[in-house]
């Protein structure tokens, strides 16, 4: 009789047990984790890197050269290396570049006498400083300047049949600019510059000495440099 009841009360507790659990909300899949998106990192502007320019330079030739060649003009391309360093938003570091110029000036003057006097080449090494937002940066730039500079003059009325004089100097002056450069991409930047030069004047024509010539010229520069 006492198992016969605790055989029937067993098996009311399991069917209530059952049931209770029927009556539960069930268990669906797990939730997927939400997505992590992990932020881009930060362009940095800290590096070294090289890149291409080209140009248009206008000015005048200094001392007796801007009497016999007048003014100088004309285009320019060339390459460039430097390095920078970024603290926060300030950016400091140093640039040289070299260019192929036609920057020149010719005269025609009574005699006939006709000259000319060419920038041929344009080199320059520079301390930058300057100040990034986002992926832009405004700079100034200054520092040395040294140019190669030829020089011709022909006077048809000197015989026999006319004489040719030539000079060809390097000289040396200073550079100041300023400009922005944009990043496009982690590689990449796009740049555009104004940048003022003055070469100090040298003797021209030593036989017979003619005059003394140096430059003085602004460039508007365009450029792209490749980040390391």
């Amino acid at each position: 009789m006492k198992a016969a009841l605790f055989a029937t009360t067993s098996l009311l507790a399991l069917a209530l047990t059952q049931a209770n659990a029927a009556d539960l909300p069930g268990r669906g899949p797990a939730e997927a984790p939400a997505p992590v998106f992990a932020s881009a990192p930060a362009f940095t502007w800290t590096g070294f890197y090289a890149g291409l320019n080209a140009g248009y330079g206008f000015g005048h030739f200094t001392k007796g050269g801007d009497a016999l060649f007048g003014k100088a003009n004309g285009g320019m391309i060339g390459g460039v290396l430097g390095y920078n360093q970024q603290f926060g938003a300030a950016v400091f570091g140093l640039e040289g570049d070299w260019d192929y110029t036609g920057v020149k000036g010719a005269r025609s003057l009574p005699g006939p006498v006709l000259t000319y006097s060419r920038l041929t080449n344009l080199m320059t090494l520079r301390a930058r400083a300057g100040y990034t937002f986002d992926n832009t940066l405004l700079f100034v730039a200054g520092g040395y300047a040294g140019g190669a500079i030829r020089s011709a003059l022909t006077d048809a009325a000197l015989p026999p049949g006319g004489q040719s004089f030539n000079s060809r100097n390097w000289s040396n002056g200073f550079a100041v600019g300023a400009g922005v450069e944009y990043a496009v991409s982690k590689n990449i930047s796009a740049k555009a510059e104004y940048l003022y030069t003055g070469l100090a004047a040298k003797p021209i024509f030593a036989a017979p000495r003619l005059s003394d010539n140096g430059l003085s010229a602004s460039q508007l520069r365009a450029g792209v440099n490749y980040h390391f």
